[in-house]
């Protein structure tokens, strides 16, 4: 069904375009790359930066699981160009953490349970944490709307959605 690259039908297959330059800013890192132009962002960020906490789910932006924040906002790096973050400040699931101590959203999602296989989990929590940087009290409804795009099959929303409002809760207390 592959093809040539067996059973990884996500494998970035260079287009023979000649590469465009790159320049972006990583989990607060500078990154300058040349990069294929038909490259997706997902596959830069795993394949040349190997940052694999972003996962390819659908392939088509509608499941979440390649959920990034590049300049304030959410986005599906899986139809993204890599180009199209030429500029931008990207942070992914692995920029969460400080410093070797994870975030405070990180912790409340492991002690609510609010993982399970935990393939959605990076995306849950970058969607989470961008409606955490606009709104630090959200409403039950403001964190179901936030998390709309992220499908979990695992853990049926509740304890994610108690991880959130549990995780505003102490980043208010905490943070001040």
């Amino acid at each position: 069904m592959c093809g040539e690259h067996g059973n990884n039908c996500f494998v970035h297959v260079d287009s023979g375009l000649p590469p465009v330059g790159l320049k972006c800013v990583v989990n607060g890192e500078e990154i300058q790359a040349c990069v294929d132009p038909t490259m997706t962002l997902l596959n830069f960020l795993r394949n040349e930066l190997k940052l694999f906490g972003t996962k390819e789910g659908c392939g088509e932006g509608e499941c979440g699981a390649c959920t990034i924040i590049m300049n304030g906002e959410t986005v599906n790096s899986c139809i993204i160009l890599a180009v199209e973050a030429d500029g931008a400040e990207i942070l992914t699931v692995e920029g969460l953490a400080k410093d070797g101590e994870l975030s405070i959203l990180q912790q409340e999602f492991i002690k609510m349970d609010a993982l399970q296989c935990g393939f959605c989990t990076p995306g849950m929590l970058m969607s989470a944490r961008a409606l955490l940087d606009r709104n630090p009290n959200p409403s039950e409804e403001e964190i179901k709307e936030a998390l709309a795009g992220n499908f979990c099959r695992c853990t049926g929303y509740i304890p994610i959605i108690d991880a959130v409002k549990s995780a505003a809760k102490r980043e208010r207390e905490e943070l001040k």
